[in-house]
């Protein structure tokens, strides 16, 4: 049936709140000022971005079980509040461990339930552009960077990185709050006007599985390594970009890397979304996860400003990718309905890349003065695991569709 409704309104709603909650993907810009504020290593600090993106899937899960629900708007508010609390309260930090409390759990299980709402919501408006869609919506994580680092990096100047965090934990609260007025819950089965759905398309017949169905098909488990291989070195490069700009290549003006690691992430993500449209999800993967190795072999070969841009704008190209077809992915193998649960568990995925990439690459940098080239060696080994495993996938799916249950 049709609905009136305006998806298009929902989806800038949505992606407001994201421009706020992707603020964690300007963590570098913190993270050295914090460490020269308090004496704490970069190791312990870098924790709190691990804790952060490791607890989400907390919160996408029961998010999304909510959204299912009807729910979007509340969740959506909810969650946006939570992040913004925690970025204030991680300006009245005396400790790393309440450090790790304020913007590693309450930010985090924030950002959950705040992506899971409006991923899961806003793409159910677009069953005919989901690539689109999906890019569009997670564009708002990966771009908040672009605007949170310059100004973050202001008010340290200006400040102190305190300061920077009570300030913008304010203003995200507020933005957050307007923003969710405008957010309406997808009407079940919506189709917008003039569109019909094929019966048979390039995906198979339309299922519908709730999680206890989804993990008894093979897809599920290379889907959810292959977001967690994908993901890696993005991480990586997302919580280290100022400190790697600094440390191994000599630049001054890191947080202007920062945030074009985090327009690229931003363009990528609408980028390859509309790609994967056009010319399927496997196809676009084997793309993403080839540039994402030569990105980050590119890394290991000199320390010259050309090449550090070049490899994280690739890198965040790809990464980008990878979080705007995996939602699609999710859906298209197991259906709307139940679209929240489902990928928020699928998002397990992210959460353990989340906690290893950042730990990793600290501690390898760490252990060779300041240098990251083992990280990236390390990264190059996942990327290639990662097609490898993609061309897993695309073999299954091409000989049954849609994927079977195991009994």
């Amino acid at each position: 049936m049709e609905t009136k409704i305006n998806r298009w309104l929902i989806l800038i709603a949505s992606t407001a709140v994201l421009l706020c909650t992707g603020a964690v993907y300007a963590f570098s810009v913190f993270a050295g000022p914090l460490s020269q504020l308090k004496g704490w290593s970069m190791e312990e600090i870098m924790l709190a971005f691990t804790i952060n993106a490791a607890v989400g899937p907390i919160t996408m899960i029961l998010g999304g079980l909510l959204t299912d629900r009807g729910a979007a708007r509340w969740v959506i508010a909810g969650g946006g509040v939570l992040f913004g609390a925690g970025f204030f309260l991680t300006g009245l930090v005396n400790s790393p461990a309440m450090l790790y409390l304020t913007y590693g759990v309450f930010a985090g299980l924030g950002q959950g339930f705040a992506y899971s709402a409006c991923l899961s919501n806003t793409i159910r408006l677009y069953p005919d552009k989901r690539g689109l869609a999906s890019g569009l919506i997670t564009a708002g994580m990966g771009g908040a960077a672009i605007i949170a680092a310059p100004i973050a990096n202001r008010l340290i100047e200006s400040q102190d990185v305190l300061a920077a965090f009570r300030i913008l934990g304010i203003a995200y609260i507020v933005i957050v709050l307007v923003a969710s007025l405008f957010i309406r819950k997808a009407p079940e089965n919506y189709r917008p006007a003039g569109w019909q759905p094929a019966d048979q398309g390039k995906n198979g017949p339309q299922i519908n599985l709730n999680w206890l169905d989804m993990l008894k098909t093979p897809t599920f488990y290379l889907i959810i390594v292959m977001l967690g291989v994908g993901a890696f070195s993005g991480l990586m490069i997302a919580s280290n970009a100022s400190v790697i700009g600094q440390s191994m290549f000599g630049l001054t003006a890191a947080a202007f890397y920062v945030s074009l690691y985090s327009l690229s992430n931003c363009f990528g993500r609408v980028l390859w979304g509309t790609v994967s449209d056009k010319i399927g999800r496997t196809n676009t993967l084997m793309i993403i996860y080839g540039v994402v190795a030569l990105s980050l072999f590119l890394l290991t070969l000199g320390q010259t400003t050309v090449i550090f841009t070049v490899g994280i704008i690739g890198l965040g190209l790809c990464f980008g990718g990878v979080m705007g077809v995996f939602p699609s992915i999710v859906m298209e193998n197991y259906g709307p309905i139940n679209q929240g649960v489902n990928y928020g568990i699928v998002f397990i995925g992210y959460s353990t890349a989340a906690f290893f990439g950042p730990r990793v690459a600290a501690a390898i940098a760490e252990s060779n003065q300041g240098d990251y080239t083992k990280a990236f060696y390390t990264a190059i080994f996942l990327a290639v695991f990662g097609l490898v495993l993609n061309i897993g996938y695309a073999m299954l799916k091409k000989a049954k569709k849609p994927a079977p249950v195991i009994k």
